[in-house]
């Protein structure tokens, strides 16, 4: 079981998109859209960059409460969803390392466990652009929980869950030659069925905060939950948050 170098470009359409759009309640997003408002530091109409978006949960709470969003992300069939739950958004269909609006936004984030997707060097360069695309002092927000910290006390090979009709099974292993994990999703409702593999790395707390200094980043904070908790081994969670460094 392996995962082809760019899975990422095909893999969130049909049953993945569905099941991620009803994958988390309300509650959960409006908790954490608290967090970002807290973290970031500045107040509407502030420009914020969502990135990757997803099915634009985040933003669309962020654009509701007068934010101005530009959010991006490579599933066209996720960017229909959110048009359709929020037609005045800007919605931007692409990679989520091409971000060229320099020197652009008051703030960005990156929620929802959507880093480590990319080779390392293009992890690496996602938070170059990221940096790029910063006001000077502009903050970044940095949702990652499969840091490897987290795994150790977290990660299981094999799980299934239900999603109303949707039947899902999880299959997943660790290579450590790479520091990727590799996931295969098994989705079926009825007699259809879609099998995908994906990977993701798993970088550490340090490697972590290293790529965000080298990318231009300064005064970096690490968090367990979104409740400030101190990150250690074993945390549920891992936040970063980190200021682009100015000049």
């Amino acid at each position: 079981m392996n995962a082809p170098i760019d899975w990422y470009k095909s893999f969130f359409t049909g049953f993945a998109v569905e099941m991620w759009l009803k994958a988390m309640p309300p509650e959960a997003t409006a908790r954490e859209v608290e967090f970002l408002r807290a973290k970031l530091q500045v107040a509407p109409p502030a420009k914020l960059l969502d990135v990757p978006c997803g099915g634009g949960r985040h933003s669309i709470a962020l654009a509701n409460a007068g934010f101005c969003m530009t959010s991006v992300d490579i599933s066209a069939e996720f960017l229909h969803a959110a048009k359709n739950a929020c037609p005045t958004n800007d919605w931007q269909h692409r990679e989520m390392i091409d971000l060229p609006w320099p020197n652009t936004f008051d703030g960005a984030f990156c929620f929802g466990n959507s880093f480590g997707y990319l080779p390392d060097a293009d992890n690496a360069r996602f938070l170059r652009a990221v940096a790029a695309a910063l006001k000077p002092g502009a903050r970044f927000v940095l949702d990652y929980p499969v840091a490897l910290e987290n795994l150790l006390s977290v990660f299981h090979a094999k799980s299934t869950h239900q999603m109303c009709d949707l039947h899902y099974e999880r299959n997943g292993r660790y290579d450590p030659a790479s520091g990727r994990i590799v996931v295969e999703h098994s989705m079926r409702r009825g007699e259809r069925e879609e099998r995908k593999v994906m990977s993701q790395r798993a970088y550490t707390c340090r490697e972590v905060c290293e790529l965000l200094t080298s990318a231009g980043f300064t005064n970096v904070q690490v968090f367990g939950g979104l409740n400030d908790e101190p990150f250690e081994l074993g945390a549920k969670a891992f936040v970063v948050v980190a200021i682009k460094a100015p000049g």
